[in-house]
């Protein structure tokens, strides 16, 4: 397992759309392992390949991990089976864009299909911030950003505030 270097806006993998898993072998293994462990390690709830720079449909989430009782779920190749009318708007944040928090409106509830490391087959529904984390990671494999649910007066402002943060970089 290993930490791996985040891909910060605007890096153009961000922006791609991810291909499918068809090996479930020790590559995919390693690569779900580093995507927990560089989770962890960068403190998010959810991380997805492109954000480590690998353009593959596969993410982590771990909503749980806060309250002490990590419960880290291993996704690829998610399909999005519903979402329920109720929306609510929360803060989101995303460790592609460094200290950058937005309210973004999200679905209340959303059920998922997909399949584990070993290419099982599961089902999942999610409520809360575990849905608002899957849709969340599920956009990255579309090549969608969280700034993209917001108006372009702030989108602008994010995008902004990013550039300069690009410049103090190098």
């Amino acid at each position: 397992m290993a930490v791996r270097k985040l891909r910060i806006h605007p890096d153009p993998v961000l922006r791609e759309r991810c291909t499918p898993v068809t090996s479930f072998d020790q590559e995919l293994h390693q690569l779900l392992d580093d995507l927990g462990e560089s989770m962890y390690a960068h403190k998010g709830l959810g991380l997805a390949a492109p954000q480590i720079g690998v353009p593959v449909r596969a993410l982590v989430v771990d909503v749980d991990q806060r309250e002490g009782a990590p419960r880290l779920l291993e996704v690829v190749n998610p399909e999005l089976v519903a979402t329920s009318p109720e929306t609510v708007v929360g803060e989101e944040g995303c460790l592609s864009f460094p200290d950058e928090f937005e309210k973004v409106k999200r679905p209340l509830r959303v059920t998922l299909r997909a399949l584990d490391r070993h290419g099982q087959p599961w089902e999942l529904t999610g409520e809360g911030m575990l849905a608002r984390a899957l849709l969340h990671e599920m956009d990255h494999l579309e090549g969608k950003l969280f700034i993209d649910h917001l108006s372009r007066l702030k989108r602008s402002l994010v995008e902004r505030r990013m550039r300069k943060l690009q410049r103090a970089a190098s």
